[in-house]
């Protein structure tokens, strides 16, 4: 794979890249490149989470040593499951599964325990270093990555920890690319700034768009960084009404889709549209049906997501056909992933625990 390729695989369906030419010039010299992703294994991954597992895989397929960090001390921090940690590594297991019933290769992914990290003192020099190189207030406004607000570290000093842990992780793992949603550009950005600091590499961030939450955005008003916004109105595991879960019957993913927010000719911050454009297209052109009434013009068939927003922004697909179609299409991409799911009866009583304690 050429590096022109392996730039229009990594940069599809992306918010942005900081920054592109480092990415290119990195291509460039030939050496195999690490990245990571870390996440709270904190419950049942749900459809937002394909954006990011979706470019996961890209940069899987492209080459790069991708890490995969299951950040189990921080979900701990961040009160993921009361804190059992058993609970928190079997989450962590879970998302393994999802992954790999995804079609990434997981021989080629280095799975990070984020025990393993803090077991080792050198983390914590590490950490110091970065604490030292950051400002308390820009600490306190990364807390957003967490789901966190400010105030909320005045009740638990802990909070603050978070946000230079991240940044730890990446100088550890000696990183040159991090990737995340566009809710973790704080983290990412701190890293890049104390990385000039400290005399570290500067990892390259890719971020992926937020899924909207399944009652839209509502009538929010706001005033402020955009990453910090789309955290706010992006698809929850703590709202479950928000979002589609990978455990949801055919029956639930249809209902849910019904009761969506999807005004008629309205492309921004629609979550169904979203679906479509960055989880049916991701990988751009695709056949994808529409079954529609003959009075309204019968079933009809989009190769591309631009011939399906032309289509939706003019009026000429109502949104509850939308929402049928992308139903439809939800309910056959997760039912391999769900099988890989129950494999085995090990697999199904560990599901069956993480269901049972996660709140829905």
């Amino acid at each position: 794979m050429d590096i022109e390729e392996k730039l229009r695989r990594v940069l599809r369906n992306t918010v942005e890249v900081v920054t592109v030419d480092e990415l290119r010039e990195r291509f460039e010299t030939g050496q195999r490149l690490k990245g990571y992703l870390g996440f709270e294994p904190s419950g049942i991954f749900h459809i937002g989470w394909f954006v990011w597992a979706l470019k996961y895989k890209d940069l899987v397929d492209v080459g790069v040593d991708m890490h995969l960090l299951e950040a189990t001390w921080h979900a701990w921090i961040n009160d993921k499951f009361g804190g059992d940690m058993e609970l928190i590594r079997l989450a962590a297991r879970h998302v393994e599964k999802v992954l790999e019933g995804l079609g990434i290769d997981m021989s080629k992914v280095k799975i990070v325990d984020a025990e393993d990290m803090v077991s080792d003192k050198n983390y914590w020099g590490l950490l110091l270093r970065v604490a030292k190189s950051s400002s308390l207030s820009r600490i306190r406004r990364a807390l957003t990555i967490m789901g966190r607000k400010m105030e909320e570290a005045e009740l638990d000093f802990s909070k603050l920890i978070y946000p230079a842990m991240q940044v730890t992780d990446i100088f550890y793992l000696d990183l040159d690319i991090a990737l995340g949603g566009l809710d973790q550009r704080k983290a990412h950005m701190l890293a890049r700034d104390v990385a000039e600091k400290l005399g570290r590499k500067k990892p390259i961030a890719i971020h992926t768009p937020l899924i909207t939450s399944l009652q839209g955005a509502g009538r929010m008003s706001f005033e402020g960084e955009v990453d910090v916004f789309h955290a706010e109105v992006k698809m929850s595991k703590s709202k479950p009404e928000t979002a589609i879960f990978i455990t949801d019957t055919p029956e639930e993913i249809r209902r849910k889709l019904r009761r969506a927010y999807c005004p008629p000719k309205v492309e921004e911050l629609n979550p169904v549209m979203e679906i479509a454009k960055y989880i049916i297209f991701y990988e751009g052109e695709r056949e994808f049906h529409i079954e529609r009434p003959s009075k309204y013009g019968g079933p009809i068939t989009v190769y591309t997501y631009d011939e399906l927003r032309k289509l939706y922004v003019e009026g000429k697909l109502h949104p509850l056909d939308l929402k049928n179609a992308v139903a439809e299409y939800l309910i056959k991409f997760l039912e391999p992933i769900k099988k890989r799911l129950v494999a085995t009866r090990k697999d199904k009583e560990e599901l069956k625990l993480l269901m049972s304690r996660v709140s829905r």
